[in-house]
């Protein structure tokens, strides 16, 4: 997707998209195109402030509605491009249920070791995430992305070089913001999960 571009290493900052009706209930949201609450709407404006004042390379969304109102919203719609591999996990089977409601069926069941019947594994999403990763070290500046909870977990483990499945201890609240970046030559977790309204350094 993006091209090659001299200069130092780019860093990514990650913008889970606003409250939706199905994130507020904890229903498995993948290929079901919901829009955001009007409480994501206030969650997704709130991030104009945070990050109007940086400067980055290049912005992307997901193609999926509540990513791409919450990049409106944030103020970002006339120069972000939309990236099929930043589309949330695919649920398969399971898109709409709760992880309880799963559980009488599976009571031992976990998206990350076991994936969706009909849908993603891990390793799927993984295979996505690297995709991200290797296109924004190709370039210079920061690269600014609108996704969802479940891939971006996976992109974070990605980054620092860690099985997808790790993801599984990155929790992700909605219009949270995170910057995965560099110290020296490793890749790290500058920030993660922030939601506390401070302004992007």
């Amino acid at each position: 997707m993006p091209s090659a571009s001299p200069g130092p290493p780019a860093r990514l900052v990650a913008v889970r998209h606003g409250a939706t009706k199905w994130s507020r209930a904890g229903r498995h949201t993948g290929r079901t195109d919901l829009p955001l609450l009007e409480q994501g709407v206030r969650e997704a404006e709130a991030l104009r402030a945070r990050l109007s004042g940086h400067d980055f390379a290049r912005v992307y969304t997901s193609p999926m509605a509540r990513a791409r109102q919450t990049c409106e919203l944030a103020g970002f719609a006339g120069s972000a491009v939309a990236w099929d591999d930043l589309r949330e996990w695919d649920y398969g089977d399971y898109e709409g249920l709760t992880t309880d409601e799963i559980r009488t069926g599976r009571p031992a069941w976990s998206l990350w070791r076991d994936g969706a019947p009909g849908g993603e594994t891990a390793e799927d999403v993984g295979r996505r995430a690297d995709r991200v990763v290797a296109a924004v070290r190709e370039l210079a500046g920061d690269v600014l992305v609108f996704a969802h909870a479940h891939l971006l977990r996976v992109l974070a483990a990605r980054w620092v070089g860690l099985a997808p499945e790790a993801g599984a201890l990155l929790a992700l609240a909605p219009a949270s913001v995170s910057v995965l970046g560099w110290e020296r030559e490793v890749a790290v977790l500058d920030r993660w999960n922030d939601g506390a309204g401070d302004a992007l350094a």
